[in-house]
């Protein structure tokens, strides 16, 4: 779904860069003079082979006009990509030289930056760090050790399903989900917005609660997927908001939501939905380059990266479904199908859209780059609305594991059974076809019964948008307590769920 405005539907900005330690590099202090530059080293995430890193850089001597950061590994870590720097390793010697618009570092003034690396053996932190060729985290008066540091930690991999009557493994086979048995699976359910909006706000990482009670109440709709709306940003620890919502922090709340949903033996679904990149043209949400607002399509600047990590937090976990970009529309930037389909699925330069994109092709490569295995999905042009030419741009997928996503409101182009007939059904006898939103502005519920009614008979998935208590006057609210007590438009959802047999 679209975000204009906290007003009713949804939400806006920040600006700025910061990242969230976990294990931390302690600053040596003495009473002699300040250290030239101060390095504060993190591990954001750890997983059985690799794990997100990051630098915090302060320069406490004269303005740079350009910056080299320099520090050894000692673990067989070794650097794949990085943000906010230029990053090579050669040897154990790493170097993170700034780009063409970070250069400037004054004094006094801190930068961050962030990498993804593998690690084999153990994970030692770097103890030196010269910035410049000038020694960091040394000051020029009397040694002073200071209290004994008891060592970095570390959170540890991806905690395992959690056991009982869990949601299945589901792979793709032909155009349907199926378990490990080989029997078709439906995803039904509801999105949770919140992630997407809430920290780049400053508001916390959820909208309302997401405690067990509030997670049970999903599930006691007969509800067996729920979509976690993610902001790119926040999972990365890049925008310049409070520290306790981005980072490891975000990352550890929402593992906590997945391992919830899944305790209740619903599949989660995690998507991109809000990420980087300044796009003023046709339909924007935003003029923020940050994370504020749906963007055209995703950005090479930090979207293969992040999806790196989201795939490398779960990939142990294939009971976790990947979804790739909430809601492509560089069909409003460009000027011919062609040109937008092309965008769509290999990115690079696109007609109307500034930055460099990532396709789709480059986000499951990403994903498979990490050995994971999880089904992935991919939204179609028009906020996913569209789906005429899904099929002959349909991205390769090496593990066969690539699903159709495709959202619906009673105001979009595409919203009646005449184009359902003719551009889903084409689409759903060759892959699996997910309706990850559908919903309706009219707080009733008689358009998305007709939705329903239409992918029952094809045995197809979908999800309501969205569980969450705004007014549903404004816009698709299924609730008004998240207790789950039901908008009149949710009644219609909730009821339809509860009369399905599984």
């Amino acid at each position: 779904m679209r975000h204009p405005a906290r007003s009713g539907l949804l939400f806006a900005g920040a600006a700025g860069l910061a990242l969230v330690a976990t294990a931390i590099v302690p600053v040596v202090t003495a009473s002699g003079a300040a250290p030239a530059c101060t390095v504060e080293y993190s591990v954001t995430s750890q997983w059985a082979d690799g794990f997100q890193g990051g630098v915090k850089i302060t320069n406490n001597q004269a303005a740079l006009s350009g910056w080299s950061l320099t520090f050894a590994f000692a673990g067989g870590q070794k650097v794949s990509q990085g943000w906010n720097a230029r990053w090579s390793q050669s040897g154990t010697t790493v170097t993170a030289a700034n780009e063409s618009w970070n250069g400037s570092l004054g004094t006094g003034a801190s930068l961050s930056a962030g990498f993804i690396a593998s690690w084999s053996g153990s994970n030692a932190v770097p103890t030196a760090f010269k910035l410049n060729g000038t020694t960091c985290n040394v000051d020029s008066g009397p040694t002073d050790p200071g209290p004994t540091d008891p060592g970095p930690t570390y959170p540890g991999p991806t905690d395992p399903p959690p056991s009982g009557d869990g949601p299945p493994v589901l792979k793709v086979s032909g155009n349907k989900l199926v378990d490990e048995t080989g029997a078709t699976r439906r995803l039904l359910g509801v999105n949770r917005s919140g992630g997407e909006f809430a920290c780049v706000q400053g508001n916390g990482i959820w909208d309302g609660p997401v405690d067990d009670a509030s997670v049970k109440a999903i599930a006691d709709w007969n509800v067996n997927t729920v979509r976690i709306p993610l902001n790119e940003e926040c999972w990365l620890g890049l925008s310049n908001i409070r520290p306790e919502y981005a980072g490891a922090n975000y990352i550890n709340a929402v593992k906590d939501l997945v391992a919830k949903v899944e305790a209740h033996g619903m599949t989660p679904m995690v998507e991109l939905h809000w990420s980087w990149g300044q796009y003023t043209g046709n339909s924007a949400g935003c003029s923020d380059v940050h994370a504020s607002c749906q963007k055209p399509m995703p950005n090479m600047e930090y979207t293969p990266s992040f999806w790196t990590s989201v795939a490398n937090t779960f990939k142990n976990d294939r009971h976790v479904v990947f979804d790739l970009f909430n809601e492509p529309y560089p069909d409003r930037a460009t000027s011919t199908a062609t040109q937008a389909w092309t965008c769509w699925r290999d990115g690079g330069s696109c007609p109307g859209i500034t930055y460099q994109v990532a396709g789709m092709q480059d986000l499951i490569d990403a994903i498979r780059g990490t050995g994971a295995e999880n089904v992935i999905l991919a939204g179609g042009l028009a906020y996913s609305n569209d789906l005429s030419q899904w099929l002959q741009y349909k991205p390769t997928d090496p593990k066969g594991n690539l699903a159709a996503a495709w959202h619906v409101y009673n105001f979009n182009t595409c919203s009646n059974e005449s184009c359902w007939d003719s551009t889903l059904a084409p689409v759903a006898a060759q892959v699996p076809l997910v309706a990850g939103e559908i919903g309706e502005n009219t707080c009733a519920h008689s358009f998305i019964d007709r939705v329903m009614t239409w992918f029952d008979a094809r045995k197809l998935s979908y999800l309501g948008w969205t569980w969450n208590t705004w007014n549903c006057g404004s816009g698709p609210a299924l609730i008004s307590h998240y207790d789950g007590t039901p908008t009149s438009f949710g009644i219609g959802l909730r009821d339809h769920l509860r009369s399905l047999n599984g």
